[in-house]
């Protein structure tokens, strides 16, 4: 038998360590709870953000970009689906697993040509395989090396190493080196396209079996631009880059901090850039759960992605092809040292352009191109057309008044200048008294001579000298002048415009003052001469052109949806003439074409149907050392009632050149009323019109 003692000894010792075991755990969970209230309370937020940054991040893809229609509903730009191959980057991709989907990839398609590799893509992909990275590694750095040098410093060298030794690639190589230097450039869980378009049907089917051979290849849809009415269009809507050159270079960093990947598409000129933030539409989101190995363990789709919205155009495509092919023709025609043509047909009381058609010339060769933005960007020397906003100028700077505006039109002699006249009137046979209205119907430049002295001071006479005439006369009729339009940008909604360009001036030129007022010295677009003609036919009103006439969402079946914005006439300021004065320019106008005297200058255009008011106008020019002239063009119809003015210039015609830039516009005349509006119904009751859009002035 056990000894008593020995058991009740045993039996007191078992309490005591239970209740030191009990007192450690509790002390331990007393230290745990103690810590996480000090993590959560002081550090929550941090670790909590750290958690959902490493664990939880976003896959996006592109969608479909919006479309161009023209005004009567016909699309100019659209989209057109290709099957293509795509590859989304996972997480925590190895270089060396690129290496090896390229390899995969590129034994089932073919990269197109278009596809180049410079020196430094070859090199990358050499060394994203691991066994010929160790061979490079002991080339330049050695196995002594190696320690002393930095991952970054060793890369350096073997970058620099391949490039000097001008490593060279297999045909299979370099196919595997295009797929690597695309997807190597995605972003963890971006999507680009490897190939958007040109995969054979075997090449998908090959690809298809082998996808999970190929982790992040997908057989996916991308679209390009497709242009249904013609490649002409382009030249006004711009154009989009593609997944092979990528983000623009001088915009790159812009751009892929608002969320774009390297090679995503983005409109390069004109409309697509414009209106890019509208055109591109927003990525789909899809929400991806990565587990701590760093494998996708769930996928939500947040945001299914919408498609860019649409621009619905003021052109008329019909009518902008009839315009681009008369200016075409008339600048063909032309031949010579003809250098193109450029025309603008705009509604006067909206700013909506109907048509922007261009076309330049190579005089050397006779090769056109067309070239619809030129009616914004090229400016011209455009002459007698400008004779409108001098006379306004004058009437403005009460130099003449509507009770006191006749001149003498006779040959202009000034101090140490050969003398200068109308055209009808070089010897001064011709001489008459003309008034404000007369001079325009004739289109007499010793009449705007005479005013350009009278603004600048000086009272004319046979022989006077210039010198006393202020020279601040070139601002005066300058900033008269740009009241119309003329010489300064016209607020157009498409990228790039040409403010015009502005002669030499001051007290050395002050001759060239004399020019100036009869439109041959400063050189202006023909859509700044548009907009001139369009702010004396609605009254007085600048009025902004533009393009786009709405932006509109996408329906489920594709076509056209709910109106996101219209734009409204926004008036950039208004001409304070009385209507007496404003009589007096109008008129002049009418009589143009519809006057009495056998000097005027636009008869042929009287048999145009309704009735028109018109500024012909010719500059003499030199075009490639030899003499030629610009015919231009400004007008608007009908006289009483204007709803279409029409702008044109041909520059660079022939000495003997007359009538072409009236002959093509009864040629566009023609052709607006047939495809654009009918001569039954010549107002549009349902369009703001620049009067009731005059409240736009106080904010702009």
């Amino acid at each position: 038998m056990k000894s008593p003692k020995k058991f009740r000894r045993q039996k007191s010792e078992l309490p005591f360590r239970l209740n030191l075991i009990f007192f450690v755990v509790s002390a331990l969970l007393l230290l745990l709870v103690g810590q996480l209230g000090y993590l959560q309370i002081l550090y929550g937020s941090k670790l909590q953000a750290e958690v959902n940054r490493t664990d939880n991040t976003v896959e996006t893809s592109n969608v479909q970009r919006g479309m161009i229609y023209d005004s009567t509903g016909k699309v100019l730009v659209g989209n057109k689906a290709h099957q293509a191959i795509s590859y989304t980057k996972g997480v925590n991709v190895l270089a060396q697993d690129m290496y090896d989907v390229s390899n995969n990839l590129g034994k089932y398609l073919t990269m197109d040509n278009e596809t180049t590799l410079s020196s430094t893509n070859v090199a990358e992909y050499l060394l994203a395989d691991s066994k010929r990275s160790k061979y490079y590694q002991e080339k330049v750095a050695g196995p002594d090396n190696q320690k002393n040098l930095s991952s970054k410093a060793i890369r350096s060298k073997e970058l620099d190493y391949i490039k000097e030794k001008n490593v060279k690639l297999s045909d299979k190589e370099t196919n595997a080196a295009k797929i690597f230097k695309i997807i190597n450039g995605a972003y963890q869980l971006s999507t680009v396209y490897i190939k958007e378009s040109g995969i054979s049907s075997e090449e998908l089917s090959e690809i298809g079996e082998h996808l999970s051979d190929m982790p992040g290849v997908k057989i996916s849809t991308s679209w390009t631009r497709s242009y249904p009415e013609g490649d002409n269009i382009k030249t006004l809507t711009g154009t989009v880059s593609s997944t092979k050159t990528g983000l623009p270079s001088d915009e790159v960093n812009t751009l892929l901090a608002e969320g774009y990947a390297r090679n995503d598409s983005v409109g390069q000129s004109y409309l697509e850039k414009q209106y890019e933030p509208v055109l591109k539409g927003s990525k789909s989101q899809t929400a991806v759960e990565v587990s701590s190995g760093n494998q996708i363990v769930k996928k939500v789709q947040k945001y299914a992605g919408k498609k860019g919205d649409n621009l619905v155009l003021t052109v008329n495509s019909k009518f902008q092809e009839e315009v681009q092919k008369i200016m075409t023709e008339a600048s063909q025609s032309a031949g010579g040292e003809s250098t193109g043509g450029y025309a603008v047909v705009m509604n006067p009381k909206t700013g909506a352009v109907i048509a922007l058609a261009g076309a330049d010339r190579d005089p050397s060769t006779g090769k056109m191109t067309a070239n619809a933005l030129g009616t914004i960007n090229e400016p011209i020397v455009m002459g007698s057309v400008v004779k409108g906003a001098m006379i306004s100028g004058a009437l403005m700077d009460g130099v003449i008044s509507t009770n006191n505006n006749t001149l003498i039109d006779e040959p202009i002699k000034v101090a140490g200048t050969n003398s200068k006249s109308s055209w009808f009137n070089s010897s001064g046979s011709a001489n008459m008294s003309v008034d404000a209205s007369k001079a325009l119907e004739v289109s007499s430049n010793s009449y705007m001579m005479q005013l350009a002295m009278k603004e600048g001071g000086l009272k004319y006479s046979s022989g006077v000298s210039l010198a006393g005439m202020n020279p601040d006369v070139f601002s005066k009729m300058r900033g008269y002048f740009e009241q119309f339009g003329l010489g300064t940008k016209t607020g157009i909604d498409i990228p790039g415009e040409s403010s015009g360009y502005k002669g030499p001036s001051g007290a050395a030129n002050i001759g060239k003052a004399l020019d100036l007022s009869f439109g041959n010295y400063d050189a202006y677009t023909t859509l700044q001469v548009a907009q001139y003609m369009s702010t004396i036919a609605n009254g007085g009103y600048r009025v902004a052109p533009h393009v786009v006439e709405q932006i509109r969402s996408s329906q489920k079946n594709g076509k056209l949806g709910k109106v996101q914005s219209a734009t409204s006439p926004q008036v950039l300021n208004y001409i304070g003439l009385s209507s007496s004065q404003k009589k007096l320019i109008t008129d002049g106008l009418y009589d143009v074409v519809h006057g009495d005297s056998k000097y005027k200058t636009g008869g042929p255009l009287a048999g145009i149907s309704p009735g028109i008011s018109a500024k012909t106008g010719t500059a003499q020019t030199t075009t490639n050392g030899k003499s030629t002239v610009t015919l231009s063009l400004a007008s608007f119809a009908p006289s009483n009632d204007p709803q279409v003015v029409v702008a044109l210039a041909l520059p660079g015609l022939g000495t003997n050149a007359e009538s072409n830039n009236m002959e093509a516009a009864k040629k566009i005349y023609s052709a607006y009323w047939k495809y654009v509006q009918s001569k039954t119904t010549l107002t549009n009751p349902t369009k703001a019109t620049a009067e009731t859009a005059a409240q736009n002035l106080n904010a702009n």
